[in-house]
């Protein structure tokens, strides 16, 4: 896969970074070796950085130290420790001296909790709750729930912003995500000290424990009281943002899981209590969710069905408690002693340890744990995990190779030296990337921002000119975006939305409805929308330089004609062209299997007619080619011109980063927290048997290449897709047509890269790359195929003095250049590489590298290749194929996951789904509580008496606690409807209507100007039938409102002064108006609540009055709102 040529000695060494090393730790007078990976033999010299004070040795050790317990992280070392936001801190906090004095106790109390010479046979082992990472702290008990042995703070939870004692430093910015959240209720786990277990002098008689139910959990103990119902939900919705999902819509799965068992009306609960959960998880990712505080982010006891299936669903599919984290084990008694050898206790294999094995592998573990009293209650142990990984590390195309030289000032302590042989760069922290959760909130990795600062020199070493360099661009652009007309655009899945006012208010519906939302499918007047219903078009607006991706704006798909945008762009086109003059790409567009590359070579060619292309002209053009390749690992040539950007749209919001240090900390950190995955290297598998039903007893094997066979229950397959194409694995029985077709129709290209390391930097290093233009095959050429061949060899140069510590370049190879490396010497290259870097820098004196390195990803059996794009042969849905399990044999890896492709989040979402299914394949689906939604108790109302008379009665019968409630919540429900019947809805905060002359514009004009589109269409196509698009009129209202005269304009702009001066003057007076609602509200429940005696005993409308914030019924406090707060802070006043 990859060679290291050093221009010295030691040239042509052929290096292996391998797991196997040990630790030396040291802690003042105590010295403990520690096997880092044993079972795996070593073959490097270099140590492996986790954090600790360390030297690699030899020496017999211990199998693990007891004095850090099984939840310890590694300190401020390769980030796994305390960052400079100060994620971490806790371990410092923690270790920051000597160990105890009782460190010999502590050892044996870690190593033998029960001593099993002294003790029966029978014994029963329990689990302790003190041993659990941590929890969230709790508002309804002022206490936390797990006490904590060790000199640990424990911070509680506060109204201050999470980042406020300690300010991120430059080289880990906060997320901007959790900087607008609460802090979290508990910093990090505390460290605890071994319990002391007691000999059961009785046996018990049930072997379990009753394990709480959700309808035992008391509802609104997770919500902080310090907040706003508003400042909650505005938390919430963030959170949902944070973690993929529509705060304000249904996941498709959602939808499926409950279209037949809840209202529409019930959806605003349901993902209310839904986003409440995430917050939670989103402001402290490094302790679990639990159930209890799951329910307590229901409003009522009412929703607490509704808490159930959101928890279980959002454990199930990956969006809480993942990563590397303990999950608290959910029963109290494990089975006993004498049977867990005899126990029942099935198998998973994961077959390859890179980011989709090991998320895989890790998730499952944690699901095992969360649901182990399934399995307990079934005399059965929980499912073992075995990941199986063919090379002699893990991380697959993640990986960071470890440099010869390891001497860096630059580098936190502890950190390696390494340079990124596959996947480097960390596209967007925000908007849902589930790496921001393990890398920032849970390992503390340090990480380097990337920004946008590059140079690009011509052929000659001269910096392009930037006005020259943005013209070209944007004509790049131009072209990408005419190919985008031709974009398949696919069916979006059905889902249902909420009542956006009510989640943004952080209010539950009052009412009931009893027709399920399956039921509104075929309704005529069905409120039923797809999963991204915008009525307005994205299309392509680029390209990211960073990553050579697209990336997404608003806009229509018909595009001015080519000479007008010429002209918008900064060209001019020659006299002669008429500026209708429209292209005409039809032709290759509509033929079979057509390509991107074919039809932008085309509308190249047809743009050479429009304006005077340069040579210079044509290599800028080509280099944004080549950034293309880049981002496809593959010639543009091959993609598919319906489907090559079918993951757009998807893409994570926030800076692109590196990790400091190698980004194989990531998979590293997955497979050892918070205890090692059973993880066993040199294990290629030849062949694998499966059950092709979906019998749940169906047994599978392992085939491996040393001889070992291995039975499994379920076997998730991770292998890349390029493994799968060569057939390099044999399947019993031979895998279904549907499953193949997408194997061989999808592609999997090839990116490599030329590593050279110096002794100095003779570049810029403040700026992380700079992009160099090739030449065509003939000089100075204007024929745009002479280019393909050339324009991505070394095209783009990596600053990584930053992440790895020493001066290193890293030239990318993509296109056909990668596959040209693929078969060229190392020498050829490095030489090669080093006369390019010669013409862009030639007062450095041209030093030779002291080490260079050279990718292959082609030649490494284990992958084939770099990662997956949508060939022209692909179809719609075959991302979608390539996920599906056959039998208990399931798939993971970036290719199965189609909405995030070739990328390294996207092999770990894949990861997190393929666990999900397994657990599925085991337990079943999500359960359904039934009623999931409890029927509203309707009350007769009572005969008038003398309200002092009334108070004075309170009810002798006992009331069931569930029917209090839903009493309690129907004559709340009875007095809001009086409320607004009375005084209407709540004056909401103004807004800025009619503020863009535009705008009015568009609505008076919009049928005049399609009328005349339509007229038009008529004309062109000769159809008397046909109408224009609504992005047509869109269109040509733009145009109309450019060319207007300052007359026709004027009414509009004065329409717009007098509209914000009406929305000045509404909000002046908005306080007045909110203060005399609320007012106002309160008499109104008052009097209500005297029209109807009875309902309420003396004790509860006193609790109603103290929850609004009034002592009494004739004193009005400051405080008069329950339904948000007296002040707005985003209105002046």
């Amino acid at each position: 896969m990859s060679s290291m040529t050093g221009l010295s000695k030691e040239a042509g060494l052929q290096f292996e970074d391998d797991l196997d090393e040990r630790l030396h730790l040291k802690y003042s007078r105590r010295e403990i070796d520690i096997p880092l990976y044993p079972e795996i033999e070593p073959a490097s010299q270099l140590s492996e950085s986790l954090g600790l004070s360390f030297h690699c040795n030899d020496t017999p050790s211990l199998d693990q130290n007891p004095a850090l317990g099984r939840n310890q992280l590694p300190s401020e070392g390769s980030g796994h420790g305390p960052s400079i936001s100060g994620m971490n801190g806790w371990f410092t906090q923690a270790y920051s001296g000597d160990l105890p004095d009782d460190f010999d106790k502590i050892a044996d109390a870690s190593l033998h909790l029960i001593d099993s010479a002294n003790e029966p046979d029978d014994v029963w082992d329990y689990t302790s709750q003190s041993q659990q990472m941590g929890s969230r702290y709790s508002k309804e008990t002022e206490v936390s729930s797990h006490t904590s042995t060790s000199h640990t703070d424990v911070k509680l939870e506060s109204d201050e912003d999470i980042n406020s004692k300690d300010p991120p430093g430059p080289s880990s910015p906060a997320s901007s995500i959790l900087s607008q959240l609460s802090p979290a209720k508990t910093t990090t786990p505390a460290v605890l000290s071994p319990p002391k277990i007691a000999t059961p002098q009785t046996r018990p008689k049930d072997n379990q424990i009753a394990r709480p139910q959700f309808a035992d959990f008391r509802p609104r103990t997770s919500l902080p009281t310090s907040l706003s119902a508003e400042d909650l939900a505005r938390q919430s919705i963030l959170a949902a943002y944070s973690s993929r999902l529509n705060p304000y819509a249904l996941h498709p799965n959602e939808y499926d899981l409950l279209r037949n068992h809840i209202s529409l009306l019930h959806v605003s609960a349901y993902l209310n209590i839904r986003n409440r959960i995430l917050r939670l998880w989103v402001k402290n990712p490094l302790v679990s969710v639990t159930a209890e505080e799951a329910a307590g982010c229901a409003l009522s006891s009412r929703w607490l069905g509704l808490a159930e299936v959101a928890y279980e669903w959002l454990i199930r599919r990956g969006y809480i408690n993942f990563g590397c984290l303990e999950i608290p084990d959910s029963t109290s008694v494990r089975i006993k002693k004498r049977l867990s050898k005899r126990a029942k206790r099935k198998t998973i294999v994961v077959v390859g340890a890179g980011m989709s094995g090991l998320g895989c592998a890790r998730q499952l573990e944690g699901l095992f744990a969360h649901y182990r009293e399934r399995w307990t209650s079934a005399s059965e142990e929980a499912p073992r995990v075995i990941v199986l990984e063919g090379r002699t590390r893990l991380g697959g195309r993640v990986y960071s190779h470890p440099l010869r030289k390891q001497q860096s000032s630059r580098m936190p302590d502890h950190s390696r030296c390494t340079a990124e042989m596959g996947a480097h760069i960390i596209t967007g922290f925000d908007h849902g990337n589930p790496l921001s959760m393990i890398i920032r909130g849970q390992l503390a990795l340090h990480y380097h921002p990337l920004k946008d600062n590059s140079t690009l020199y011509d052929s000659d070493g001269q910096a392009v000119e930037k006005v020259r360099d943005v013209m070209v661009e944007k004509l790049f652009n131009d072209i990408l975006d005419r190919a985008s007309v031709y974009r398949q655009k696919l069916d979006a899945p059905q889902t249902v939305e909420g009542d956006r006012q009510l989640i943004e208010a952080g209010r539950d519906p009052a009412g009931e409805d009893y027709k399920v939302i399956g039921e509104l499918e075929h309704s005529s007047n069905s409120t039923l929308v797809s999963h991204d219903s915008g009525t307005v078009e994205q299309v392509p607006g680029g390209l990211d330089k960073l990553t050579g991706r697209a990336h997404i704006i608003e806009g229509p798909r018909i595009k001015e004609r080519p000479a007008v945008a010429a002209i918008a762009m900064g060209w001019r086109p020659a006299s002669s062209v008429l500026a209708g003059t429209d292209f005409n790409l039809d032709k290759i567009a509509y033929a079979k299997n057509p390509t991107l590359g074919a039809v932008m070579d085309e509308a190249v060619k047809q743009y050479q007619y429009l304006l005077d292309l340069s040579p210079q002209d044509m290599r800028l053009l080509n280099w944004h080619y080549a950034n293309l390749e880049y981002a496809n690992a593959a010639n543009i040539g091959k993609l598919s011109l319906g489907g090559w950007d079918q993951d757009i749209g998807n893409e994570f919001e926030g800076e692109h980063a590196q990790v400091i240090g190698g980004y194989q900390q990531v998979p590293r950190g997955i497979w050892q927290f918070p205890s090692k995955l059973d993880l066993r290297t040199r294990k290629a598998v030849r062949c694998i048997s499966y059950g092709s039903t979906d019998a749940t007893e169906s047994s599978a094997k392992v085939y491996c290449e040393d001889g070992e066979i291995i039975e499994a229950d379920h076997i998730v397959l991770s292998t890349p897709l390029g493994v799968l194409k060569a057939g390099s694995i044999a399947f019993q029985p031979e895998l279904p047509s549907w499953k193949l077709a997408p194997i061989h129709r999808l592609g999997f290209g090839i990116l490599n890269k030329v590593i050279l390391v110096y002794d100095e930097a003779f570049w810029d290093v403040d700026k992380d790359m700079f992009g160099l233009l090739r030449e065509a095959d003939s000089d100075a050429s204007l024929r745009q195929e002479d280019y393909v061949s050339n324009r991505g060899r070394s095209y783009l140069f990596w600053n990584c003095v930053k992440t790895s510590g020493r001066p290193v370049l890293i030239a990318l190879m993509a296109g056909d250049a990668a596959h040209h490396a693929e078969a060229v010497c190392d020498a050829d290259l490095v030489a090669e590489v080093t006369q390019q870097l010669a013409r862009i820098f030639p007062q450095a004196h041209m030093p030779a590298p002291s080490e260079a390195i050279v990718t292959r990803w082609g030649k490494d059996r284990f992958a084939r290749g770099s990662y997956s794009y949508v060939a022209s042969s692909a179809e719609a849905g075959d991302y979608d194929a390539m996920a599906k399990p056959v039998g208990n044999l399931h798939f993971a890896g970036e290719a199965t996951c189609g909405t995030h492709p070739a990328t390294v989040h996207g092999a770990y979402i894949s990861g997190l789904r393929a666990a999900s299914e397994v657990v599925d394949a085991l337990l079943g689906p999500v359960t359904i509580p039934n009623p999931l939604v409890p029927a509203v108790v309707k009350l007769e109302e009572s005969p008038k008496v003398n309200a002092l008379k009334r108070k004075a009665v309170t009810p002798a019968f006992h009331e069931p606690p569930d029917l209090k409630q839903a009493r309690l919540e129907a004559f709340e429900s009875e007095i809001l409807r009086a409320i607004f019947a009375k005084l209407g809805p709540r004056p909401a905060k103004p807004g800025k209507s009619g503020a863009n002359p535009f705008l009015l514009f568009s609505k008076d004009k919009w049928g005049i100007c399609k009328q005349n589109c339509d007229n038009a269409r008529r004309a062109a196509t000769g159809n008397p039938d046909t109408k224009a698009s609504r992005n047509e009129v869109r269109a040509a209202l733009g145009q109309m409102w450019r060319e207007a005269s300052i007359e026709v304009r004027a009414p509009y702009l004065e329409q717009t002064v007098n509209n914000k001066l009406a929305n000045t003057e509404s909000a002046a007076t908005f306080q007045g108006r909110l203060r005399k609602w609320d007012e106002e509200a309160i008499e109104v429940r008052e009097d209500y609540t005297e029209q109807h005696p009875g309902v309420l005993t003396v004790e509860e409308e006193e609790q109603m009055w103290k929850a609004l914030g009034v002592p009494g019924t004739i004193q009005r406090a400051k405080k008069v709102s329950g339904y948000a707060e007296d002040s707005d802070p985003d209105v002046e006043e």
